[in-house]
């Protein structure tokens, strides 16, 4: 796996982080019943949860105890968002250190760490893209983004440092419109900011080429417009779902998103 970088990108993404669990590591494993046997979860994958930029692995924590009462082992990776290349190592490390079946989610900028991070595996049965990027190979998202505006990129507000943080005004009907306002406030006040070279940089192998997909489309999505992620759907002729919902649908609809997990979990199941 080799990264690229090239100039320009617009930086379009956020996965939300409630209060209570901003910051906070969550790794889980499958909760059994008094009665249930060792092996009731030794088919099922591993399902490991990619966080978008602006958030931490925390922001699952709504669709993690789904899975688990379902009898999956989950694991919410925690990237540094400082480069490309460090979110990929990352998350392919915790890929890597699985036995048997695993299937792979992202959310917004986590679709394309995945779209990175899974190539080559053999044991990722499945991607699912939440509202997600995913690029070609040596493709940058900066172009199509410009191609399908949002308002993010005008909410965007950059440190000296060059990492991208969000307009506080601006995270909710931006990022999170079906929300309550209050929690977006916290949104702003626990965000992790992003390094702005990661979306200019690409992936030369995207793990989409070989491994069945999954999509789901937010239709009022405001960070990431609806087409582009019908495109990215389509090219990658993924199984395709929309909901009516903000950027956040694994916080808005967390039965949604932990449905179409488990779908893709199902269908690739050996």
């Amino acid at each position: 796996m080799t990264i690229t970088k090239t100039a320009g990108g617009l930086a379009l993404a956020l996965s939300l982080v409630i209060a209570f669990g901003a910051g906070a590591q969550t790794v889980g494993t499958a909760k059994k019943s008094p009665d249930s046997a060792a092996t009731s979860t030794a088919a099922k994958p591993t399902i490991v949860l990619v966080h978008g930029a602006f958030a931490d692995g925390s922001s699952w924590q709504y669709v993690i105890p789904l899975l688990q009462d379902d009898g999956y082992n989950v694991i919410a990776v925690q990237n540094p968002l400082s480069s490309l290349a460090d979110d990929i190592a990352t998350t392919k490390r915790v890929i890597d250190a699985q036995k048997g079946p695993v299937v792979v989610v992202g959310h917004s900028y986590g679709g394309l760490v995945i779209t990175g991070a899974a190539s080559g595996n053999p044991n990722v049965k499945a991607l699912v893209y939440i509202a997600a990027f995913a690029p070609e190979a040596n493709e940058p998202v900066g172009p199509l983004t410009e191609k399908y505006p949002t308002s993010l990129g005008k909410a965007l507000r950059p440190d000296a440092a060059g990492f991208l943080y969000i307009d506080c005004a601006q995270v909710h009907d931006v990022f999170a419109a079906d929300v309550p306002a209050r929690a977006a406030n916290v949104v702003c006040a626990a965000q992790k900011p992003v390094s702005s070279s990661v979306f200019g940089a690409t992936v030369d192998s995207p793990a989409w080429k070989t491994i069945p997909s999954w999509y789901l489309v937010s239709r009022n999505d405001h960070a990431l417009n609806p087409d582009l992620e019908r495109f990215y759907a389509k090219r990658m002729k993924a199984t395709t779902s929309e909901i009516d919902a903000s950027h956040v649908a694994f916080i808005s609809h967390p039965k949604v998103v932990a449905r179409l997990i488990e779908q893709a979990a199902t269908a690739t199941a050996k």
